[in-house]
């Protein structure tokens, strides 16, 4: 498997936007945890496999379709977990995404790697260390970029229900 095809099984939301037009519909199932839903999907092969992951969907307010989207999930069972999120198409590429998960921390700050017509993805490992903060955490987050006027965009994360979904995530 290719790195390309790494990153793009990372999210379903990417795969299914590129296999929607090949393949037939795969099926999927969802459950949540607090703020965070854990998606699955069984792709048809060879060799068939199940791909899942757990999100949280960002939207404005008085608008039904998302406006960004951070998802962690792996493309194998032997395959490291990532962080991979999705915003708009309208971003200012060379700065990045900075996930800050705590206020009294740095953060990590993730470069673009593509742009699809469903938005423009950045990711990066979820370490065991970030992970231990992460279940940890109980005041918001966010994630934030600039747009392409270089305005600061900041997007709010909530940890609610995150180590359940993580749970349930190493679960299948």
């Amino acid at each position: 498997m290719t790195a390309r095809a790494k990153m793009m099984a990372a999210t379903i939301l990417a795969a299914t936007a590129i296999s929607a037009v090949a393949a037939p519909a795969p099926q999927r199932t969802t459950a949540t945890y607090g703020d965070w839903t854990l998606r699955c999907e069984q792709q048809d092969g060879p060799p068939p496999r199940k791909l899942c992951e757990m999100v949280q969907t960002a939207t404005a307010q008085g608008q039904a379709n998302p406006v960004a989207q951070i998802g962690i999930g792996r493309a194998g069972k032997t395959e490291p977990f990532r962080v991979v999120i999705q915003l708009p198409l309208n971003v200012w590429i060379p700065t990045g995404v900075h996930f800050v998960h705590d206020a009294k921390l740095q953060g990590v700050t993730a470069g673009f790697k593509r742009c699809l017509p469903v938005g423009c993805f950045a990711d990066f490992d979820l370490t065991d260390d970030l992970l231990k903060k992460l279940r940890a955490q109980t005041a918001a987050g966010r994630y934030e970029f600039k747009d392409a006027a270089q305005r600061v965009v900041a997007i709010p994360l909530s940890f609610k229900g995150f180590g359940a979904a993580y749970d349930a995530l190493l679960k299948e």
